[in-house]
Parts: structure tokens; C-alpha cells; sequence
């Protein structure tokens, strides 16, 4: 999100040569709508709607998405703010491109490596082996296909969290699937863990692990 559109085009075109994928918008609510899904946020403060710590808290609410501030307030109590809104860096205009490049990759192999996930996952009763992409349930195996597994698996790894259903989507589904898909999937999943309460649907989110 950035605001000026020139600083916006040089922004996106560069970051498109290191071989990213790059969405703009230019409003707090539109980065709101689309921001699911993204590896990184690069978060200009100065929104024409919202003001963009209040972006920053709702993005960090949701979830581990990193977020870089990028931005022209440069005193200590706007870093101070920044940081404790839920940015994982705070950089200051003007800065160079190349230090941009080197916060990203820094932000990322931090996300990355706090994101390690197990390979066997015990929540309760519930046992799930990613190594040998077993399910098991009070010991007895649940047998469960490759999709329904990449999908407990995903909500398993992060159980305090809220999973949107778009990055549920995106991750075991890709660029192929529909919203009929996930429902599918999430009512097989429930029947053969033989009770509801196991994944947790929270309304107008994503789903969540939950305990019977």
C-alpha cells in the first residue's frame, strides 16, 4: 500500500524485476479486502480512509502475515507505534531500494523460521504424522485423502488461530477450486473425526481447530 502513485509505480516495477508478485492498492479498506494470502505487506501509514495503524492492528489481528511500515513519520513514537501495532519492520521514507530488499528478506527468513511447523502434530487426541501423512484419533488411524489432510494439517499447525478461508484455499487448492470445494472437504473431514467440534467454523473468516 503506498499512497503517492509515483513512489507506488517505481515500487511495484521494482519489486516485479527481483520476480515478486505485486498487488497495489492505494486505501486502507481495499488492503483490508485483498491482503489474505500475501507473504508480505509493505504498509504506507498515510491512507486516504484509514489510518494505517489501525490497518496494521486489523492485518496483525487476523493472523502472521509480515508487515513492513513503509513510511514519512520517522520520529521514535511513530516507530515505537508502528512496531507495537504489528509491524515486523518500519522503514523511512526516503530510503534506497536496496535496503527495502534487504528488510524484506530479513522479515521473511524471520517469519519463516518462527513458522517452522513439526512433523507430528498432537492436539489432544488427535495425532497427525506429516512425514508418514497419517491421521489418528485415540490411537486408531483415520483414513483421510491427500486433500483432506493438507487441510487439517494447515489448520492443526496454527490451532489458536483463525484460518481465512481464501489462504486455506490458495494453499491446498491453488489457483484451481471453488467455494463448494472447501465446504466439501470440511464436511468429510468432520465425519470421519466423528464429531463437528474438531474444525470450527468462524463466520465471514475461515475455520479454525477446534476439540471434541
Amino acid at each position: 500500500m503506498e499512497n503517492d502513485n509515483e513512489d507506488a509505480e517505481f515500487l511495484v516495477k521494482g519489486l516485479q524485476r527481483h520476480g515478486h508478485d505485486v498487488e497495489r492498492v492505494a486505501a486502507g479498506i481495499a488492503a483490508l479486502d485483498v491482503y489474505e494470502g500475501a507473504d508480505l505487506v509493505l504498509l504506507d501509514l498515510e491512507l486516504p480512509d484509514l489510518d494505517g495503524l489501525e490497518v496494521c492492528r486489523q492485518i496483525r489481528a487476523e493472523g502472521n502475515t509480515a508487515i513492513i511500515a513503509v513510511t514519512a513519520r520517522g520520529t521514535e513514537l511513530d516507530r515505537v507505534l508502528g512496531l507495537q501495532a504489528g509491524a515486523d519492520d518500519y522503514l523511512v521514507k526516503p530510503y534506497g531500494f536496496r535496503e527495502l530488499m534487504a528488510r524484506i528478506e530479513a522479515v521473511m527468513r524471520r517469519v519463516q523460521t518462527s513458522t517452522v511447523t513439526p512433523a507430528v502434530i498432537i492436539h489432544g487426541p488427535l495425532c497427525i504424522d506429516a512425514a508418514a501423512r497419517q491421521v489418528s484419533l485415540n490411537g486408531r488411524r483415520v483414513e483421510v485423502t491427500r486433500k483432506e489432510f493438507d487441510l487439517l494439517y494447515l489448520l492443526a499447525a496454527q490451532p489458536d488461530a483463525v484460518v481465512p478461508r481464501k489462504r486455506i484455499m490458495q494453499a491446498v487448492w491453488g489457483d484451481v477450486w471453488s467455494r463448494r470445494t472447501i465446504d466439501t472437504h470440511i464436511s468429510s473431514l468432520r465425519g470421519k473425526l466423528g464429531n463437528s467440534d474438531w474444525i470450527r467454523t468462524v463466520r465471514g473468516v475461515g475455520f479454525q481447530l477446534g476439540c471434541a
